[in-house]
């Protein structure tokens, strides 16, 4: 029966084109790699080498189970990642809640970086309006959450501050809002507001009406495609204004009551009582570097 030890000299030397090439990377003898594919060959009864030219080369067998002996071997590598991973007490998998608002690209390179620390730790996030990110850490279907603050210190989770979230007034740049000079509170009455409410029908605390006519959506994408349609007029991320208005989808509202950005706190929530693991630990602190103070 074949070894994991041939397999690896089989994807080495189909990689590297020579059999003293994997040899030398190996750490072997040439003659052992040799006769170890040899043995490989005999085991699957296939060739898979054609050595009647001066460098080895597949052949269209050996191209075939090339890919089944890389997927052997990555198999191996994980199960000896999540092995070790068990024995460090690391979880098997964590889930987090976040309001879509804050999906930046800070986000996403620390959940690359998060990766990598992590490998065999499977991950699930929940995408939810930021009113409902404390019921899904109540019931257990999160281990982390993160949310727009309601201003709330709910007794029942654990709650900490990381951080502000600037926002812009935007709308359509076919909106009429988006030719006026400037944006008194009395303009933007008349015009729809899209605004954001949770799946049990809460509003949002930092999202207030201001215009006389509203629409509500639970996410934030559904937000965004109102707004490019010129559907109304919004508070968005600046992250996430930038992104449409240098896409031409939005234009920022020239507001006479925000002279700067306006910022909303943003907090990290977590079971009342809860023992983290390596990985929610590692995780906690680095959601403590998403934000600017």
């Amino acid at each position: 029966m074949y070894s994991l030890d041939q397999l690896q000299m089989f994807v080495t030397a189909a990689r590297l084109g020579s059999f003293s090439a994997c040899a030398r990377q190996l750490g072997k003898v040439q003659s052992a790699v040799s006769q170890g594919i040899s043995n490989l060959e005999i085991d699957l009864n296939v060739a898979l080498f054609d050595r009647s030219t001066r460098k080895p080369t597949l052949t269209l067998e050996g191209k075939h189970l090339l890919s089944f002996a890389e997927a052997i071997l990555q198999q191996q590598k994980e199960l000896g990642s999540a092995a070790r991973a068990l024995s460090k007490q690391e979880e098997s998998q964590i889930c987090i809640a976040v309001d879509d608002h804050l999906l930046k690209l800070a986000f996403f390179n620390l959940m690359a970086e998060f990766s990598q620390q992590f490998p065999s730790t499977s991950v699930t996030t929940m995408t939810a309006a930021s009113v409902d990110i404390p019921t899904l850490i109540r019931s257990g279907q999160a281990n982390i959450g993160l949310m727009i603050s309601d201003l709330t210190i709910p007794q029942d989770v654990e709650i900490r501050y990381i951080g502000n979230l600037r926002c812009l007034p935007v709308a359509a740049p076919s909106h009429p809002l988006a030719g006026l000079e400037s944006v008194r509170p009395s303009d933007l009455i008349p015009h729809r507001q899209i605004l954001i409410k949770g799946g049990k029908g809460i509003a949002t605390v930092h999202q207030q009406p201001l215009s006389a006519r509203f629409w509500y959506a639970d996410d934030h994408r559904t937000v965004r495609g109102y707004i490019a349609h010129g559907l109304g007029w919004t508070y968005l991320p600046e992250h996430s204004a930038d992104e449409m208005i240098q896409a031409g989808l939005a234009k920022a509202l020239p507001v006479t009551f925000d002279q700067k950005a306006w910022t909303v706190p943003v907090e990290c929530l977590q079971p009342k009582g809860q023992t983290p693991g390596p990985a929610l630990q590692w995780l906690n602190q680095a959601l403590n570097t998403l934000l600017p103070g």
